[in-house]
C-alpha cells in the first residue's frame, strides 16, 4: 500500500485525508483476511496548499504534484521489483500520473482500466479549471504537452489503444475531441445502461489486456453519489453498488491487472465514512473476494 494524500491537483479540500480514511475503514484487515500479506509504506510526501504558490493557473501546482508522482513512482518501481502488486490510495486523481509512470518505468508501456465518471483527458490548453486532477489520462499517454515533460517521470506511460474508460457520463467539448482523434475505447453510463455491466467490462478488459502491465484506477466519483457521497466532483446517475462489485469481481477474475488505485475519497463531504468503506469494499473485490 502506498499512500498518496495529494490534493494540489483539485479545487475542494478534503481529499487529502482520504488514504487515512480508507486505512481507518479496515483496508490492511480485509487484504490479510483474504490472504494478503501487506506492506503499507505509509504516505509519500506532499507540498501543502497554504504553503504553495501556484505558478501558472493553467496547470495549478504541477511542479508540486510531479514531484510528489516521482516518489509514488519509485515506490510503485520498488514494489514491482520485490514481486508486490502495487495498491495506491490518493489523494486526487492526478496521483495516476505517479502510479502509471512508475509501472511504465518498472514493465514498459501498458493498459489502463479507468473508472471514472469523468475522462480525465484536458490538457492546461484547453482545462476550464486549470486543475490538474482532470489531465492525468492525457498526461499519461503523452497528450498534454510540454509542462507534463519532466525527466522525474516516464511518460508516455499508456498506449492510447489500451485504454479504456468505464462509467463515465461527464465530459468537456476538448475532451469529446480528443476522443475522436484517438483510440481510447469509452463505455459511458448510457452504454453500460444498454449492455450491461458485465459485457461492458468484458469489452473493457480486451482492450487493456496486453505486455508490458494492465492497471486499474478507481474515482470513487464513478458510483453514484447517492451510495458514495464523499467525492469532490459528483455526477448523478452513477455505478450502482452491485455494478460496481461486478466490475472488480470481473477484475479479479481476468487475472489481467497487477496493480490498483483508488482515488478521491474526501471524508470532508462523507458521511460516517460511507465512501471510504465502500472503497474497502471494492478493492477487496478487485483482489479476490467472494460472496461464497
Amino acid at each position: 500500500m502506498i499512500g498518496a494524500a495529494l490534493d494540489l491537483g483539485q479545487g475542494r479540500r478534503g481529499v487529502d485525508m482520504g488514504p487515512s480514511a480508507i486505512r481507518y475503514a479496515g483496508l490492511e484487515e480485509r487484504l490479510t483476511g483474504l490472504g494478503f500479506s501487506v506492506d503499507d509504506s505509509g504516505n509519500v510526501l506532499t507540498s501543502v496548499v497554504e504553503a504553495t504558490e501556484v505558478e501558472d493557473e493553467r496547470a495549478r501546482y504541477l511542479p508540486q504534484i510531479t514531484r510528489t508522482c516521482a516518489l509514488i513512482a519509485e515506490r510503485v518501481v520498488a514494489a514491482v521489483g520485490a514481486g508486490q502488486a502495487p495498491l495506491v490510495l490518493g489523494g486526487d486523481h492526478s496521483v495516476a500520473l505517479g502510479t502509471l509512470s512508475g509501472l511504465a518505468a518498472a514493465r514498459g508501456v501498458g493498459g489502463v482500466l479507468w473508472i471514472d465518471a469523468h475522462g480525465d483527458l484536458n490538457t492546461p490548453e484547453t482545462s476550464p479549471t486549470g486543475n490538474v486532477h482532470g489531465m492525468p489520462l492525457a498526461a499519461a499517454m503523452g497528450f498534454a504537452g510540454d509542462r507534463f515533460r519532466s525527466g522525474s517521470l516516464s511518460l508516455p506511460a499508456v498506449d492510447p489503444s489500451r485504454v479504456a474508460i468505464l462509467g463515465a457520463r461527464s465530459f468537456d467539448p476538448a475532451e469529446r475531441e480528443l476522443l475522436r482523434r484517438s483510440d481510447v475505447t469509452v463505455l459511458t453510463m448510457t452504454e453500460i445502461d444498454r449492455i450491461g455491466i458485465e459485457t461492458a467490462v468484458e469489452r473493457a478488459l480486451e482492450r487493456v489486456a496486453g505486455p508490458g502491465f494492465v492497471h486499474v484506477s478507481l474515482d470513487m466519483d464513478a458510483l453514484d453519489p447517492a451510495i458514495a457521497p464523499g467525492v469532490g466532483t459528483p455526477v448523478q446517475g452513477g455505478l450502482t453498488y452491485r455494478e460496481a462489485h461486478l466490475a472488480l469481481e470481473l477484475v479479479a477474475e481476468s487475472g489481467l491487472a497487477g496493480s490498483l488505485e483508488v482515488v478521491e475519497v474526501n471524508p470532508v463531504l462523507d458521511h460516517e465514512n460511507r465512501t471510504a468503506s465502500l472503497a474497502v469494499e471494492l478493492v477487496t473485490s478487485a483482489f479476490g473476494a467472494r460472496i461464497l
